[in-house]
């Protein structure tokens, strides 16, 4: 098993029964993002795709925030003060890894917010598969406030989970709300008291663990892609997805689950999985 212990500075990383626990370090900034942290974070979600222990990713925050969204100081007045190409090396790191690699990223992802979640985390947010909140949290896109439009990809990631004049409400007015209205809004999968954050996301990740990673793995980016096409290109791409997910499984799930099912009458599909060797 890889050793993770201190390997990073603004970013933890630890292993367990399967977990792959990813929390923002900087809890005396609210895990506000600096490029520190996002450097970082492009080298965790890289290490941890080839980590065969890591089988589902949580991503969280530590301390009272999950991230306060952008490190306005370094990553505003002391970038904009360099050269034009850090600024651009700046910004390709923070997109790099809140929307290019964990949206499409290769095992399940679970954000577990359990604190403040402001601006540029929303990004990361959606990119993840799933989301758990704390009933406390609080959520807030309040960069209309001081002066700029939401950055990054954060409208986009409410335009993808949030009804349009919920979106606008949140966009135009910095207006907070809390984790049981993010539930209620889709924004999150739902939102549980904080105390029970942690013990909600294991059965969540449990859950998850029981499937076939490879099929989990095309089921998702599937969905993910099928929202961008066409009907006519979804129906080429997910039977494609569908062949090429029995041609990479190697205990070739589809086989044993109609098995179970047809031939032994040992699982109901509707109910409950086949059973994994």
């Amino acid at each position: 098993m890889a050793d993770y212990e201190g390997r990073w500075k603004a970013v933890k990383v630890s292993v367990e029964a399967g977990i792959a626990w990813v929390t923002f370090n900087r809890p005396e900034k609210r895990n506000a993002m600096n490029p520190t942290l996002n450097a970082e974070m492009v080298q965790v979600l890289e290490a941890l795709e080839l980590d065969a222990d890591a089988k589902v990713l949580v991503l969280t925050g530590a301390g009272d925030a999950w991230t306060a969204g952008m490190d306005l100081k370094e990553y505003f007045r002391e970038v904009d003060a360099g050269p034009e190409i850090l600024q651009e090396k700046i910004r390709r790191d923070a997109s790099q890894w809140q929307w290019r690699l964990l949206r499409m990223y290769s095992k399940p992802t679970i954000a577990m917010v359990n604190g403040w979640c402001f601006g540029g985390g929303f990004s990361p947010l959606v990119a993840c598969d799933l989301a758990i909140a704390a009933d406390e949290a609080t959520f807030g896109l309040s960069e209309i406030n001081w002066g700029i439009p939401p950055g990054n990809l954060v409208s986009k990631a409410m335009a993808d989970t949030v009804g349009h004049r919920k979106a606008l409400h949140y966009i135009m007015t910095g207006d907070t709300f809390t984790g049981s209205e993010a539930a209620a809004m889709g924004l999150v999968n739902e939102s549980v008291p904080r105390a029970q954050l942690r013990e909600h996301t294991i059965a969540l990740a449990a859950k998850l663990l029981e499937k076939n990673p490879v099929v989990l793995r095309a089921a998702k980016i599937g969905f993910k892609r099928s929202r961008e096409l066409t009907w006519e290109q979804n129906e080429d791409y997910l039977y494609a997805k569908l062949d090429q997910a029995q041609l990479r499984d190697p205990e070739h799930g589809r086989e044993q689950g109609l098995k179970q099912f047809l031939d032994d009458k040992s699982i109901k599909p509707g109910l409950q999985a086949y059973k994994r060797a």
